[in-house]
C-alpha cells in the first residue's frame, strides 16, 4: 500500500487492511484477551506495515483541537461536591486548562448507568483529551478509556490499573509515615487510625504506612484502625467506635481533613481534649478547613494545584505528539503542623 510522507495512517486504516472493525483493531492494539489470535496477529501485521502506532491518534489531534478538554470524576456527584478536596481539585483544573488555553468541560461519572454517555462523549470528537479521577479500584471506567482514540490523563491511581496509563499521584504512604513519626516525636504510643475506604488506592496506601510505621517503632497496630468513607459523619463514626473499643488512645491519624473535622467533634463529645488527651492529624490540608478547625489541624499537606500542572503539561505533551511513555508520577506531601498535635 503506498501512502505519501505527508499522509498518516489512522486506526481505520489499519482496520480496513487487516479485514477488520475498528473496535476490533482498537482493542487488538490494546491487548485485550477477547480478540482472536488470528485477528490480533492481523491487526498487529497491518499496523507495522502501515507505520501505525497508537501515539499516532494524539499527534492527528495537533491539526484538529476542539479548544476543550473533560475533566472527568468517577464518583457520585454528591460526594464530589461534598468533599472540600475534590472541590479544589475542580477549580485547579479550571484555572491550569484556562491558563493553557483550553475549556474545561466538567463530567460525573455516577456509577456503571453513566459510563456508556461518559464514553461516547469522550469518543464524540468533542475534546482534545481528558483528565481524569477514578479513584475506586473496582471501577471499569479507565480500562474501557484505554480504548478510545484520545489522549488520557489520570489524577490519582488508575482504577485498578498499573500499565500503560499516565498518572499523577501523590505519595500516601510516605505521608502516613510522617504524621505516625510526628506524634511519636510528641510522645504519643496508642496511635488509632480512621483510614478511608478501603476500595480506593489511595486510602489503602494511607492505612498500610501507618501499620508499617507503628510497627516499625515496634508498636502493634491491632485493633487500632476504623474504616470510614470521607464524609466528616463518617469520621464522627468511626472515632466514636474507637474510643470505646481503644478509651486510652493518645493520638489518632485520620486519612482526611473532612474525616478529621468528624472525629473532633467525636473527641469533643466524649470529653476529650486535643491535643491534650488525644494528639489528632489530618490529610490534605484544606485552607478553608484546616485551619478553621477546633484546634486547627494538624495535617499532611497535598498541592491539588501542582498534581493539576503536572497533569496538563503530560496532556499537552501527548497532544503534541511527543513520545511520552507511559508512567506514575509521584509527588511529595508535606506536613503542616498547627495545634491539633
Amino acid at each position: 500500500m503506498t501512502r505519501s510522507p505527508d499522509e498518516r495512517p489512522t486506526l481505520e486504516d489499519v482496520a480496513a487492511f487487516a479485514g477488520v472493525s475498528r473496535s476490533t483493531a482498537s482493542r487488538a492494539l490494546n491487548g485485550d484477551a477477547n480478540v482472536s489470535t488470528r485477528a490480533k496477529d492481523a491487526v498487529l501485521t497491518a499496523a507495522r506495515d502501515l507505520g501505525y502506532s497508537p501515539n499516532q491518534a494524539a499527534r492527528s489531534l495537533v491539526t484538529r483541537r476542539t479548544g476543550a478538554v473533560a475533566v472527568v470524576l468517577s464518583e457520585p456527584e454528591e460526594l464530589v461536591l461534598g468533599d472540600p478536596y475534590r472541590i479544589a481539585v475542580m477549580r485547579a483544573a479550571y484555572r491550569e486548562l484556562a491558563a493553557a488555553g483550553s475549556q474545561m468541560i466538567l463530567m460525573f461519572n455516577d456509577g456503571r448507568e453513566d459510563h456508556a454517555r461518559t464514553l461516547n462523549f469522550l469518543e464524540g470528537g468533542h475534546v482534545d483529551g481528558a483528565l481524569v479521577f477514578a479513584p475506586h479500584r473496582s471501577d471499569p471506567l479507565p480500562r474501557a478509556l484505554r480504548l478510545l482514540r484520545l489522549p488520557i490523563v489520570f489524577g490519582g491511581p488508575a482504577g485498578n490499573l498499573s500499565r500503560g496509563v499516565y498518572v499523577v499521584d501523590f505519595d500516601n504512604s510516605d505521608g502516613a509515615r510522617q504524621a505516625v513519626e510526628h506524634l511519636l516525636r510528641s510522645g504519643r504510643r496508642r496511635i488509632a487510625t480512621v483510614a478511608g475506604p478501603q476500595d480506593q488506592t489511595a486510602a489503602v496506601h494511607r492505612l498500610a504506612g501507618w501499620r508499617e510505621t507503628l510497627s516499625a517503632a515496634g508498636l502493634d497496630p491491632a485493633g487500632l484502625s476504623e474504616e470510614a468513607d470521607f464524609t466528616l459523619d463518617g469520621g464522627r463514626a468511626a472515632m466514636a467506635r474507637l474510643l470505646e473499643r481503644v478509651p486510652d488512645l493518645d493520638g489518632v491519624f485520620v486519612a482526611s481533613d473532612l474525616m478529621a473535622a468528624g472525629a473532633l467533634r467525636a473527641l469533643s463529645a466524649a470529653g476529650r481534649r486535643v491535643p491534650g488527651d488525644v494528639a489528632v492529624i489530618g490529610f490534605d490540608d484544606h485552607p478553608a478547613l484546616a485551619a478553621t478547625m477546633d484546634p486547627p489541624l494538624t495535617t499532611l499537606h497535598q498541592d491539588p494545584a501542582s498534581q493539576v500542572q503536572h497533569m496538563v503539561a503530560t496532556l499537552q505533551a501527548l497532544l503534541a505528539g511527543e513520545a511520552v511513555r507511559p508512567q506514575r508520577q509521584v509527588l511529595p506531601v508535606s506536613m503542616t503542623v498547627r495545634e491539633s498535635a
